[in-house]
């Protein structure tokens, strides 16, 4: 079984590399998830992709081969205090780099879903635009910490019904906007992601 055709196995064949990604920096409510992981240099599915270009029901299909085929995989959340505290690009590197911190085995070289990221612990990495769609470890990443997301999503949601998180996952769409407009902020919301229409309600 092959990768879809244009995601490359790895960047540099001779080092242990893992791929990093996040899932959740647009929506007004609920943390941000990073996941890394380092993938067998042979590892191949066809349902791997972008996380964002697969269905559902790929995503969770392909989740728990993910972790038992992977040489090493880490999940990390970052909740919605803390990126109030130090902004949603700090916050998602923040993730990115604890997940590499928990990795069982220690990676030589990082790949880094986007165009920034910050040094730490002497680790090389490159960051990739659209990386998910192209190497198959930063695809596998965004797969983890998108279905991860969303099962966090899901259980806030039945505490919290009336804003429609398992259906919206917390971003603005019109549901929630509309549930924020008559039932206020949640504990969950972001206070640095409110929107200029909403300003009077806030917190």
């Amino acid at each position: 079984m092959r990768n879809e055709p244009h995601l490359l196995n790895c960047l540099n064949s001779d080092l242990i590399e893992a791929g990093c990604d996040e899932a959740g920096r647009g929506p007004l409510a609920g943390s941000v998830f990073a996941a890394a992981v380092i993938l067998p240099k042979d590892f191949h599915h066809p349902l791997l992709n972008d996380s964002k270009k697969m269905t559902e029901k790929a995503r969770e299909t392909l989740r728990p081969i993910i972790e038992r085929e992977a040489i090493a995989w880490a999940v990390e959340e970052v909740s919605a205090e803390e990126i109030d505290t130090i902004n949603i690009l700090n916050a998602s590197i923040t993730g990115m780099q604890r997940a590499v911190r928990r990795l069982s085995v220690k990676p030589e070289f990082l790949l880094i879903d986007g165009n920034r990221f910050k040094p730490f612990d002497d680790y090389a990495y490159q960051c990739v635009v659209k990386g998910d769609a192209k190497f198959a470890s930063i695809a596998a990443a965004s797969v983890l910490a998108k279905t991860y997301r969303d099962e966090y999503m899901r259980k806030l949601a039945l505490e919290y019904p009336q804003y429609g998180w398992d259906r919206n996952m917390g971003y603005p769409t019109k549901e929630h906007i509309d549930a924020i407009i008559t039932h206020g902020y949640t504990p969950h919301h972001r206070k640095s992601f409110h929107l200029k229409q909403l300003e009077p309600t806030l917190f």
